[in-house]
Formats: C-alpha cells, sequence, structure tokens
C-alpha cells in the first residue's frame, strides 16, 4: 500500500478533459475540490500556456493556491495568478530551431505577454490545416511574422516553441532534432493523437519539462516523490509518471504508452470519456491511502 498522496498532478487534454469538449465533467470538478478539502495539492500539468489553461478551470470552486505547471513546466504559476516559476529559450535558439525544423510542419512561438503577439507564427493557413481548432481558438493571440526568425529577438526569449504536423512528420522532425548541434541546447516533449493523425513536438528551454517542474513543485512544498501521484495520457507525461511514486495512465492513451506502463508497474484509469480522474480520486479519498 502506498502512503496517501500529498500532491496529484493531473494532465489536461486527454486526461482532465473529456475528447469532444474543453468544460470539464461536474464529477471530475467535484473530485478535485474534495481532494483539495482533504489536504491534497492537486497540480495541474499541462502542455497548455497559461492563458489557453485557466478559463477551463475557472468556475469550478477550486483553491486559488492551486499551482498549475503550463507550456510543458516552462512556466508554474497558482490559479489565482501568483508566479511560481519560469523558464524561457534563449531566442538564439529558438532561430536555429526554425530553420531546422521548418520543413517538417508549422511552427508557432509563445511568449510571456498578452494579447496579440502571444502567439507568433508565419503561416496560419499551415498551421490551420494540422492544428485548425486551436488556431481558431487563439486567433485573437497570434500574430504573423515571416519569416519567423524575425521575431525571435535576443532579450525578448519565447516560453516555448511548437512544431506541429502529422505523427511521422513529427517523428522525422524529432529525429532531425537529435541528430543536430542544438540537441543539447533545448529540451522537447512529443504528444501523439493516432485517430487525428496530428503530432506536436513541444519545444523547451533546457532541462525543462513536466516533471523537472512536478519536482520542482515537491520540494518546495516538502514532499517525498512517495507521495506524489502523476495521471496523464500521452508522452508529454512519460517523465512524471517514471518519477511520481504512484502512476495513473488513462485507458484512451495510445497503445504503446499502456504497453510502457505495464512494464511499468503503472495502474491504468479508465478513459477521459469515463472520468477516469474522479474515479482515481474517489477511490485515493475512500481508502484514505494512495494506491
Amino acid at each position: 500500500m502506498h502512503p496517501r498522496p500529498r500532491i496529484v498532478a493531473i494532465d489536461m487534454d486527454g486526461t482532465l478533459l473529456p475528447t469532444t469538449s474543453t468544460a470539464m465533467s461536474a464529477r471530475n470538478a467535484q473530485a478535485l475540490r474534495a481532494a483539495q478539502e482533504a489536504g491534497i495539492t492537486v497540480a495541474i500539468a499541462t502542455g497548455r500556456r497559461v492563458a489557453y489553461t485557466f478559463p477551463l478551470l475557472e468556475g469550478h470552486g477550486l483553491r486559488p493556491d492551486m499551482p498549475v505547471i503550463a507550456s510543458n513546466g516552462a512556466v508554474v504559476k497558482t490559479l489565482g495568478g501568483e508566479a511560481i516559476d519560469r523558464c524561457l529559450m534563449e531566442s538564439r535558439v529558438g532561430r536555429a530551431l526554425c530553420g531546422l525544423l521548418r520543413p517538417y510542419g508549422a511552427l508557432v512561438f509563445t511568449f510571456d505577454r498578452p494579447g496579440r503577439g502571444e502567439l507568433v507564427l508565419e503561416d496560419i493557413d499551415q498551421a490551420h490545416g494540422r492544428i485548425a481548432m486551436w488556431v481558431e481558438a487563439n486567433r485573437h493571440a497570434i500574430e504573423i511574422v515571416k519569416p519567423l526568425e524575425d521575431a525571435l529577438i535576443d532579450g525578448e526569449d519565447p516560453i516555448q516553441g511548437m512544431a506541429a504536423g502529422t505523427i511521422y512528420q513529427m517523428r522525422e522532425a524529432e529525429k532531425a532534432l537529435k541528430a543536430s548541434a542544438w540537441a543539447g541546447e533545448c529540451n522537447w516533449t512529443k504528444t501523439e493523437y493516432p485517430a487525428r493523425d496530428i503530432s506536436i513536438l513541444d519545444l523547451l528551454p533546457l532541462g525543462v519539462s513536466k516533471v523537472w517542474a512536478l519536482k520542482r513543485l515537491a520540494e518546495r512544498l516538502g514532499v517525498d516523490r512517495r507521495e506524489v501521484m502523476a495521471i496523464g495520457d500521452n508522452w508529454n507525461d512519460e517523465g512524471m509518471l517514471e518519477w511520481a511514486g504512484q502512476a495513473w495512465v488513462m485507458a484512451n492513451a495510445s497503445e504503446e504508452l499502456r504497453a510502457l506502463a505495464k512494464l511499468s508497474g503503472w495502474r491504468q484509469a479508465p478513459s477521459n470519456d469515463q472520468d477516469g480522474v474522479a474515479v482515481v480520486l474517489e477511490r485515493v479519498l475512500r481508502n484514505g491511502a494512495g494506491i
């Protein structure tokens, strides 16, 4: 029996959120509130940036001091807006990645500034062709700069970059990145959605990831990794699932990730469309200990 978790880190897309909606279910929201009331720190850990995350969490009665690990760990804030952690990518690295990865798909860079210019890309039609829903939801924040390198000015460093395309394209992009001289200058993490043949390669400051941010949060709160639970569904969750003392993979995760879960001893939760997060949290609270 594991100790009762003191931190539960939960991914959003494919985990906390249902497949066909960006609204959290009532059952999941209630489970998050109940966990908070029981003294558990519920941390959201997502590839989404802060401005694309907070609206989905607000209005559910969640504590304002809830940590939100956004941009795959590059930015950490409380739901109330208090800054906890932030790490930026050097613009010179971003410029190099443009030339390296442009042949493989649409490129976007995220900056820590509100409104238009928070997201910068050079070909909105190409991006719309692959990630149309994301483009439509974020048009107010998008600025077009061509070539994209012109947006990456020294002293105005981005939070992260993102390449998007088919699963094959992003696997090839990852191969190119690994073989390049820039592999030691940045971090990257991949998400794949086989049903839609869409993949995203998030380009991060060196050393930054969800697990990097989660480790720092646990250290700040004085929590041992055995008392940390992680719940996720995709490859950008792999690090925190490996590090956390208690790991749950969603039933809707890819076959490859579920196979890794079996080898690693991670538990399988019901799918995101079956309120799998709530099922896990309800069991934790009912049993009074980890599982």
